[in-house]
């Protein structure tokens, strides 16, 4: 196992019919930890999946250098790197058994002479034979213990003989990651693996995949565009935006205190809600005719800024249906959506036109076109100057990611 290092990382494509070129990454600096799962997130054409071709060596970087462990490798031929990519679309051999398929990394792991070559399917072919006269290799008996023990593992042991034509969406998904599996790389690349299932397969699969990374210990770079992947299975999330690193930490720190506007609107959902305010005295931010009051940290960081213009911003639970007060928003119902265990409500504020959404308990019953008025809670308030950068504290929840211990 190893970490992975990206140093001032770049890419860029030439531009097509005399256009410009297309910088897909702009000097990227990244470390991940030996044995961290790190998501990488962002919208679609931010680098995501460039990043994780350019680690797996299918793309070559136009600067900088990566390495995995201290070794660079950016020169470094795909199959030297000793990583292993899951793709979204399986890449399964059709031709192939699940057994052929888990196995065929394996078997061109090592350049073998034709001698070799010959013993091991002398091995394969007298399987079915007597014990007498089997024809024994150890290479290939090693690779048989390796995919029994994977296929246990993904509980695939009853699918060895099938052809993937045979098998269900997630059933392919799993021999995917058993083949990624079955060579015990020093890196996992996981490209969107999930995104062909259906919901419960998603989600079976999803605690699959983190559990199997706890027990491996395995660093991991997971690539998703997916809200509740991205805050359910990293140790740390990676926020990308035009090439960018918009921000690094845990899903915890990106949700509580986010670096800019991106990643405030990105990492969560419903996306918080942002308000145009005017910093007032004492503690105070200025919307429309509304004073809004702030509490604790935030409070601390508005000293000295009286008169200033700046975007407030709060998560739909720290909204809550209040009485009809000077301090509360009016706000019209324009819809609500009852998923079960919470009410998730959209609002539009009667002053500016500006949509809130906000988690309720969906035991009362709204209509759409019902005013309603909205009281803020002081203390969840977060701010962004006008270039879109936090201001105020940037809380730390964690030191670091917490990885697996395998001692």
């Amino acid at each position: 196992m190893a970490g992975v290092q990206f140093e001032a990382l770049s890419k860029t494509y030439p531009g097509r019919r005399g256009s410009d070129p297309v910088e897909v990454l702009e000097s990227l600096d990244l470390t991940i930890e030996d044995g961290e799962f790190l998501v990488l997130v962002g919208p679609s054409g931010c680098g995501k999946s460039t990043l994780l071709r350019l680690l797996a060596g299918l793309e070559s970087p136009t600067a900088g250098e990566i390495r995995i462990g201290r070794r660079p490798v950016s020169k470094v031929r795909p199959g030297k790197r000793n990583v292993a990519m899951v793709f979204q679309s399986y890449a399964l051999y059709p031709h192939l058994s699940v057994r052929e398929n888990l196995s065929f990394g394996l078997r061109r792991s090592q350049t073998r002479t034709a001698l070799q070559q010959l013993q091991d399917q002398l091995h394969r072919f007298s399987g079915s034979l007597p014990a007498p006269l089997r024809i024994r290799s150890r290479r290939e008996q090693h690779i048989e213990q390796r995919i029994a023990t994977v296929a246990k593992a993904l509980e695939l042991t009853p699918l060895l003989d099938r052809r993937p034509k045979e098998l269900s969406g997630g059933q392919k998904q799993r021999v995917a990651l058993g083949r990624a599996m079955a060579r015990e790389p020093a890196v996992f690349l996981m490209d969107e693996p999930l995104s062909n299932l259906d919901a419960k397969l998603r989600n079976s699969t999803r605690t699959r995949i983190v559990e199997l990374q706890r027990e491996l210990g395995t660093t991991t770079v997971y690539v998703t565009h997916d809200q509740v992947e991205a805050m359910t299975m990293g140790h740390r999330i990676a926020v990308l935006n035009q090439g960018k690193l918009q921000q690094l930490g845990t899903p915890m720190q990106l949700y509580r205190w986010p670096a800019n506007l991106f990643v405030a609107q990105f990492i969560g959902s419903p996306p918080m809600a942002l308000l145009p305010v005017t910093v007032g005295a004492p503690s105070t931010l200025q919307f429309g005719p509304h004073r809004l009051a702030v509490d604790g940290l935030m409070a601390e960081a508005l000293r000295g800024r009286n008169g200033e213009q700046l975007t407030a911003g709060l998560r739909p639970e720290s909204w809550r249906v209040g009485p009809a007060t000077n301090r509360n928003l009016a706000a019209t119902l324009s819809h609500s959506e009852v998923l079960g265990n919470e009410q998730v409500l959209t609002c539009q504020l009667q002053e500016g036109n500006h949509l809130v959404q906000v988690r309720t308990s969906p035991d009362h019953d709204w209509h759409p076109g019902q005013t309603l008025h909205l009281e803020p809670d002081a203390s969840g308030w977060k701010l962004f100057n006008s270039a879109g950068e936090a201001i105020g504290p940037c809380q730390q929840e964690d030191a670091g990611p917490s990885l697996p211990n395998l001692n």
